[in-house]
């Protein structure tokens, strides 16, 4: 797990929560910063996912 994944973690978090609290006082501004927020934790995650990737063919291609 890299900084990325951490990173992408936080910002579903922060998302869930600003959407919910957006749902609950009927902020749609809120709640449009929750999905943005989710959005980029998703991207961020799957930058670190093409990240470990690379580090594990790397690693293969090292030990032939």
């Amino acid at each position: 797990m890299d900084k990325d994944h951490i990173k992408g973690a936080a910002d579903k978090v922060s998302g869930s929560v600003k959407d919910a609290v957006g749902k609950v006082t009927g902020d749609d501004k809120l709640r449009a910063e929750g999905a943005i927020d989710k959005a980029k934790g998703a991207i961020r995650q799957g930058i670190g996912d093409a990240k470990d990737a690379i580090r594990k063919a790397d690693q293969g291609d090292t030990k032939q």
